[in-house]
């Protein structure tokens, strides 16, 4: 009686778990900077009824920093340089949106984010069409098999034809594209879309300084030319020429990464946001398995597991703790459950599990796969951890980026010792930038070792104004790095224009002054072995 009871229990509980995950919908949102990511971000939010006013990247006079911008930094130099979580409802379904760092020095942080999410929002300027750093992540993307809904953004500006962009991508990136949406109005006089799959106008209505939704008419197609004119005729001969050229929507190509759909916008203005909300709940992929590191996919309805993909501190200068982010891969979590955490075997109690929207933070009871925690007082917690209860799982670690540009640091305040140290560690362990070592430089001169410079600022930034240990940073002449094996390091070490140093995992690592001296070393020595520490997203 009570092994039937318990299997009805169990039943009925996977059941729910099931019908939990297929509501949520999580995805990031993918651009070169200055694309409108944040704006987007926001946008959305206010579509959703989460906010009812939206802000705008700080420094256009008068206007606020958005929901996902809240670093110090982030508000002065008007870019996103750390990635956020916002959770809101819409329709019957649950929206967990990824912002990611839109500067290419923080493409590490973006691709920690990326294998957190279902799907990924494209995002790409009108003007510019495909920009480097967009090309980088849309790699990312390909290679983990996330697929990627396009959004075209600004149409508000002047820019390039519709046609031209969609030939572009092709061409490109190899990626199909089939519109959902089609501009009626050039770019620059966005006055709305053709909803493709429908045949109706919708036509839209400017607020003051897009502060709130954008009024939206839906118009039937015969009523559409005397509404919209010539540039209704424009826009439905377009649409054909793309249904000749076989772009029309198909779900199979887009689960599969070969297609995308595409929606345009103006995000500043809120002009096709519903749209992008609605294709979101109804094309976009649910939580599904996750496979293991052993490359078992384990399913939804399994006990509870989840994987760290980020760890931040200072988000909150009255609330000195760190909050890490894990994304939900199976099961049922409910605060104050006690985990464990896979690298230690040792329990990991969650009394303090939280909702983040941005900055803000509320007590979080329950979550399902494809939401994500914010765990605070998580000073055991690093990228790549995995989390469970009751049946053991270990999720792949997260690669780390090779590194292009290296610093030492040194504190400035010989007093501020114990703080120096204390704060290198919380760097190293958030992933803000990898810290190098050895016996020859010491522990008072740390090696900082970036993707890009801007990450150095941001350390350096956070050392003084959150840590109170301000540092110095000198330069040094590498460009290059690569894995060594331990045995070779002392040959390494009287290497001209070389340096092994040792990573905070133990992993060492020679430096090399360039690519070059770096190529003629492996000609010289062929029989050691050098690996290269570049993320296999960048494959």
């Amino acid at each position: 009686m009570t092994e039937n009871t318990l299997t009805t229990a169990d039943t009925k509980s996977a059941a729910r778990v099931t019908a939990e995950a297929a509501r949520r919908r999580t995805f990031a949102v993918i651009s070169h900077p200055d694309a409108g990511k944040s704006t987007l971000t926001e946008a959305l939010a206010l579509h959703a009824r989460v906010i009812t006013e939206a802000g705008a990247i700080h420094g256009k006079a008068g206007r606020r920093s958005t929901v996902s911008d809240w670093m110090e930094m982030e508000k002065a130099r008007g870019i996103s340089i750390t990635s956020t979580a916002l959770q809101f409802p819409y329709r019957d379904c649950v929206i967990n949106l990824l912002d990611t760092p839109g500067h290419a020095d923080f493409s590490e942080d973006t691709y920690r984010v990326l294998t957190a999410v279902d799907a990924a929002v494209m995002l790409i300027d009108a003007a510019k069409g495909l920009e480097p750093q967009t090309l980088k992540l849309f790699q990312v993307c390909k290679h983990r098999g996330i697929p990627i809904i396009t959004v075209i953004n600004k149409w508000d500006r002047p820019g390039r034809y519709a046609l031209e962009l969609m030939d572009e991508i092709h061409e490109r990136i190899g990626l199909r594209t089939t519109p959902l949406t089609w501009p009626v109005g050039i770019a620059g006089d966005f006055k709305g879309v053709m909803d493709r799959r429908k045949g109706h106008y919708i036509r839209f209505t400017r607020t003051a300084g897009g502060a709130t939704a954008a009024p939206e008419e839906h118009i039937p197609a015969d009523d559409a030319l005397e509404a919209a004119g010539t540039d209704w005729e424009t826009a439905v001969e377009e649409s054909e020429l793309l249904s000749m050229d076989g772009s029309d929507f198909d779900p199979d190509t887009f689960r599969t990464g070969e297609s995308s759909p595409v929606l345009f916008t103006s995000a500043a203005l809120n002009f096709g946001v519903n749209q992008l909300l609605d294709v979101l709940v109804e094309l976009a992929p649910s939580p599904g398995p996750i496979v293991d590191v052993d490359g078992n996919p384990r399913p939804v309805e399994s006990p509870f597991s989840a994987f760290v993909f980020k760890v931040q501190a200072g988000m909150d200068s009255s609330h000195r703790d760190r909050i890490a982010y894990a994304r939900v891969c199976s099961g049922t979590f409910e605060r104050g459950d006690v985990l464990t955490h896979a690298g230690t075997g040792k329990p990991f109690v969650t009394k303090y599990a939280q909702s983040v929207f941005g900055q803000q933070r509320s007590t979080l009871d329950d979550a399902w796969p494809g939401d994500v925690i914010g765990l605070a007082n998580a000073a055991v917690l690093r990228p790549g951890d995995t989390l469970y209860r009751d049946v053991p799982v270990v999720y792949p670690p997260i690669p780390s980026f090779s590194p292009e540009y290296f610093s030492v640091a040194r504190g400035t305040d010989p007093s501020k010792h114990k703080q120096f140290r204390k704060g290198i560690e919380q760097l190293d362990q958030e992933g803000v930038v990898q810290v190098l070592r050895s016996d020859r430089r010491g522990e008072q001169a740390p090696v900082f070792a970036a993707v890009g410079p801007m990450q150095f600022e941001v350390a350096q930034h956070r050392m003084a104004a959150e840590i109170g240990s301000p540092i110095a940073l000198e330069s040094l002449p590498y460009q290059v790095a690569r894995i060594v094996d331990p045995k070779d390091a002392d040959f390494m070490n009287k290497q001209v224009s070389a340096e092994v140093l040792t990573r905070s995992d133990g992993v060492m690592l020679v430096l090399f002054s360039t690519p070059w001296r770096l190529q003629g070393f492996q000609r010289d020595n062929p029989d050691i072995e050098l690996r290269s520490l570049v993320a296999a997203a960048e494959g």
